[in-house]
């Protein structure tokens, strides 16, 4: 972790930051900062990130007077300078706001497009998928960002503060550098083969040909530079002008070092493509549970429909007064049920018919729901059920696969003094996305188009993620707000790809039902099953006796050392904002509010 005077100077600089350009001055702090604390309670607002400095971002911008839009998009661009190889300008991602004045939660899709010339085929040769390394790293897997229009949108619609003002706090940490922990050294560590083919990528994460050293100032004075010019111009300088014009060249023509033997295919974006993205507002998915209203996002990501679809299979088990095994195992056979339809019914709804509403009713899930058995574990992959015709027990059609998608992407929540909360995923899809930094401005690109099925997931079912022209690929982000009678309970989301969903799931029901404080609900040991042959465990669960009783019944596991980094937020009785993160994944998450010791 990165040390508390650190995160002191850290904390200073970004109040600073704001003050520069005409907000209110926050106070001064007296004292550092705890570095990267899990929970957080207090008054005036709160935000959990995986990064401390993230989070001071948008603390500062709560102090200052700004709502808790201003404050998520100060955190999600500081996450682009700190969490680079998660999230940044050159991905997308999905928004959730509750609206406290209105009651209300409303949801921006800033999921990345396709280029206009992209047919199912996008991804094979010889009629053959390509190998899926070759999608990833590569122009042909870049698709429109999403989140500069997105950050657009929010301001637009509910925002306080202007853009150029909000990006200082990231500008700032990008220009003077933030300090390398062991979290972003391993993950630099991780792409280091890949980003070493690229010229740009390896000037700036792999300086002198090195590994960052932990304990060092990593600075990108490249990304600095495209924030201040998104800030004087608008988040439009990215979609039309010479930056997406760099955005294109590096599609179109990677930026490979000519002595690199990696075989890196051209894309075919263009700045049309670019111009012609929008973000799409729209309805979030809506489940009652245990008297609560879950809300969280509609297709083209396929959070908000299984999360949902599995609390409603959920619903008529008392889940706080099964032992720990039964528990699980409904757990785990919910989200397989729900996977299972997923995969079937889910994707681009601009391009194929999606059956959210019957995906989420009730009725659909008890006719999936009596599948399950105490005694017997299902058998993956499991066929799907209709929503449309929902049949007690019935299957219908052939049984496919889960595909495969990226396990990163980054998580934020927030809220602020007046009630309002923000529950924002926002990712480049792979860790380190494409691994193509496009040259002079500091960010990655995304890999995001490799979530479409490069070819049908089982010979003879209908797809519905096959990729197609300005179509977005489905994505599993599930940022997710929980309302008692029009007022937030809690916001919760999660990195992880499709295990995100089994992540929000797991915390969900164990703050629900087996009535965990929220930071011990993120920290508890997860297991993730996707309609594949075994479950994920991470190690918590897999030396335990549980797995054996598990075991039993016809369970069987593999092992995952770490499953998803979530955060989230609660309102307390007494009106005070909880903010919690992660204990230990991924170094530990930040969570921090605006008045710890009490009302201002």
């Amino acid at each position: 972790m990165r040390g508390p005077a650190a995160r002191q100077l850290a904390l200073v600089a970004l109040a600073g930051a704001l003050v520069s350009t005409g907000a209110a001055a926050p106070p001064t702090p007296t004292t550092a900062p705890p570095a990267k604390v899990p929970v957080a309670v207090g008054y005036g607002g709160a935000v959990a990130s995986v990064d401390a400095d993230a989070s001071a971002a948008g603390i500062a911008v709560l102090r200052s007077g700004g709502n808790a839009v201003d404050a998520a998009i100060a955190t999600a661009a500081a996450l682009g300078v700190t969490e680079p190889y998660s999230a940044g300008i050159g991905g997308g991602g999905y928004f959730v706001y509750y609206d406290a004045r209105s009651h209300r939660v409303h949801t921006i899709d800033g999921r990345e497009t396709a280029p206009a010339t992209a047919t199912e085929a996008l991804f094979q040769e010889n009629g053959l998928p390509i190998p899926f390394a070759e999608g990833q790293t590569s122009g042909l897997g870049v698709g429109v960002p999403g989140t500069p229009a997105t950050w657009k949108s929010a301001l637009d619609a509910w925002g306080t503060r202007p853009l150029d003002r909000l990006l200082k706090p990231a500008e700032k940490l990008a220009r003077d550098g933030f300090t390398v922990d062991s979290t972003f050294r391993a993950q630099t560590e991780l792409n280091q083969d890949r980003f070493k083919d690229f010229p740009a990528t390896s000037k700036l994460f792999l300086p002198g040909g090195a590994l960052p050293v932990v304990g060092s100032t990593f600075k990108n004075p490249d990304l600095a530079a495209t924030y201040a010019e998104l800030g004087r111009k608008g988040t439009g300088a990215l979609y039309r002008g010479p930056i997406a014009e760099d955005i294109v060249r590096a599609v179109r023509t990677p930026p490979v070092d000519p002595a690199a033997t990696r075989k890196v295919r051209a894309g075919d974006l263009t700045t049309g493509d670019l111009r012609a993205y929008a973000t799409k507002r729209q309805d979030p998915t809506r489940v009652g549970y245990r008297g609560l209203d879950v809300y969280s996002m509609a297709p083209s990501s396929s959070g908000g429909t299984t999360v949902g679809e599995a609390l409603n299979i959920l619903e008529r088990t008392d889940l706080s007064k099964l032992s720990e095994a039964q528990y699980l195992h409904r757990f785990i056979e919910a989200s397989r049920i729900s996977f299972a339809d997923r995969g079937r019914w889910v994707g681009d709804p601009a391009a194929v018919r999606v059956p959210t509403r019957e995906l989420l009713s009730q009725r659909f899930a008890d006719s999936r729901a009596c599948l399950i058995s105490p005694d017997r574990a299902l058998t993956s992959p499991l066929a799907p059920g209709d929503p449309r015709d929902p049949a007690p027990c019935a299957t219908t059609g052939r049984a496919a696969p889960t595909t495969y998608e990226g396990e990163n992407t980054t998580h934020l929540t927030a809220a602020d003094r007046w009630g309002n909360v923000v529950s924002y995923t926002l990712t480049i899809e792979s860790t380190g996305g494409s691994a193509i930094t496009v040259p002079g401005r500091g960010f990655l690109l995304n890999n995001e188009l490799t979530d479409f099925s490069f070819a049908p997931a089982a010979p003879g079912v209908p797809d519905p993620n096959l990729p197609g022209p300005g179509k977005r690929p489905r994505s599993s982000m599930a940022p997710t707000i929980v309302l008692d009678d029009g007022r937030p309970v809690l916001a919760v989301g999660s990195p992880g790809g499709a295990t995100i969903i089994t992540t929000v799931l797991q915390t969900l029901i164990g703050h629900l039902d087996r009535g965990l404080p929220l930071v011990d609900a993120i920290a508890a040991p997860r297991a993730s099953q996707r309609n594949q042959t075994t479950t994920e465990l991470e190690p918590g669960l897999w030396n335990s006796p549980l797995r054996a009783e598990l075991e039993a019944i016809g369970q069987g596991f593999r092992q995952n050392p770490e499953i998803g980094a979530a955060t989230g937020v609660q309102r307390l009785p007494d009106g005070r904002w909880l903010a919690a993160a992660e204990t230990s994944r991924r170094g530990g998450g930040s969570a921090m509010v605006v008045h710890p010791h009490g009302r201002p």
